[in-house]
């Protein structure tokens, strides 16, 4: 995703729109917040396994005044302030760590070293920029906590674990997010973006993010002598007329105004020059927005390998298996009038060069599953705010390098614009819902 040079010029000269006591008090508590950041960054946890992070998380809220449960979803936090009559808004931020080893050059970057479920011990980093998000969620409400005769309802926060496998949000919920604490009525989340300048505001009504399937299909053959290919049904020619296939479910099947992606990421199979294997495994990236196109796709996949098999001339009791992995992560909605009606009141407040509607794209985030539980009840908003320093972002555009991607083990994102214009943005619009 890239911005015209005229739109990020407006906005790097440009000054906020809107100066007022909320932003002088997040930058008084900047110091503090850093210091918060930057432990967080040296110290990630992977998945299911942030016991460290989320106690530093409900150590804050517990001393800002909420009342706080642990160990929600495995390791997750929900901290609760009830202040009287008004609608329940949940603030989240996700907590987990990847499996990269840094190479940003950070003083504090981190050391960490763990093992994940595949049993390969590996750095951890936070190459996604978690460590921003919650630490923007500690300013956010630390500011609504000194506002309290501001607003009036239910404050709901959640530190999420596992979002990079997919599974915390629904292990959240499975866990009585929704039936032990307070339900929302809105649910409001960002995330730091590796494409846009430092401190811009991203925004997608709708389909923000798409439905993410790894689908495994093992397609088997009968193996034989490489020079005798006739006595053989060999797996790889099957296997690569499916991979062939594949790439008409969207090119030919799914329609060209509903996005869709099937990448095949792995084929292997066979171990010598002169041996026909028995048996081929793809794994497949399978991308879409709606129900209606991810059922396309996954029965596609499906109907695809099996007819193939055929083509091929193989037995009944020879067919290519699929397997679609589950839980799978599923598409993240923006409800768009509130999505509109949030952005409209940012755009006020930061200005509109600095807040734009950008494309949706085809990554993956869990924060999804909170609209699904009960999507006729629930308004729910994820946004992108900019983490690229400015320099960096200005040399990229001028050709002189290119920028590192989220994920990457040289993301360092200019964290302190991350934090407080995500903290800002966050405490006024939770402010405008829950004005008395």
């Amino acid at each position: 995703m890239k911005f015209a040079a005229a739109a990020v010029c407006a906005f790097a000269l440009s000054t906020p729109a809107v100066a007022d006591e909320l932003r002088e008090d997040i930058a008084k508590e900047m110091p503090g917040l850093m210091e918060l950041y930057r432990d967080l960054h040296a110290n990630p946890e992977l998945s299911f396994m942030e016991v460290e992070t989320a106690a530093k998380l409900a150590a804050r809220f517990k001393a800002l005044g909420f009342e706080v449960t642990e160990g929600v979803g495995k390791t997750g936090v929900v901290a609760v302030m009830k202040n009287g009559a008004g609608p329940v808004v949940m603030l989240r931020a996700d907590m987990d760590g990847l499996p990269v080893i840094e190479q940003t050059g950070l003083p504090y970057a981190s050391k960490r070293v763990s093992t994940p479920a595949s049993g390969v011990e590996t750095g951890v980093m936070h190459a996604c920029g978690h460590d921003t998000h919650m630490t923007g969620l500690v300013a956010t409400a630390k500011m609504l906590v000194e506002r309290k005769d501001q607003w009036s309802g239910t404050l709901v926060l959640i530190g999420q674990p596992a979002e990079e496998i997919g599974e915390g949000a629904l292990a959240m919920l499975e866990d009585g997010l929704f039936t032990r604490f307070p339900k929302p009525d809105y649910v409001l989340g960002f995330h730091d973006a590796a494409q846009f300048p430092a401190g811009m505001i991203g925004y997608s009504p709708g389909y923000a993010l798409a439905n993410v399937d790894s689908v495994d299909v093992v397609v088997p053959g009968i193996g034989g002598h490489g020079a005798y290919p006739h006595t053989t049904k060999d797996p790889i020619v099957l296997a690569s007329a499916i991979v062939m296939k594949l790439q008409t479910l969207v090119s030919r099947e799914s329609s060209p105004l509903d996005p869709a992606v099937v990448t095949v990421g792995s084929f292997h199979a066979g171990a010598k020059h002169n041996i026909i294997s028995d048996e081929a495994r793809l794994q497949l990236t399978v991308r879409s927005y709606s129900d209606e196109s991810r059922k396309l796709l996954l029965d596609g996949i499906a109907r695809i390998a099996r007819g193939e098999a055929i083509a091929a001339g193989m037995p009944e009791d020879r067919m290519p298996t699929v397997t679609v992995a589950d839980p799978y992560t599923p598409s993240t909605y923006n409800t768009p009038e509130f999505t509109e009606e949030v952005m409209g009141r940012l755009k006020t407040r930061f200005g509109a060069e600095r807040v734009q509607q950008v494309p949706s794209v085809m990554g993956g985030e869990d924060f999804g599953q909170f609209y699904r539980a009960d999507p006729d009840n629930v308004e729910s908003l994820i946004f992108w705010v900019g983490g690229v320093p400015q320099d960096q972002f200005d040399a990229a555009e001028r050709g002189e390098g290119s920028l590192p991607s989220l994920h990457s083990p040289f993301w360092a994102p200019d964290a302190e614009k991350v934090i407080a214009t995500a903290a800002e943005a966050m405490a006024s619009a939770t402010l405008d819902l829950m004005k008395p």
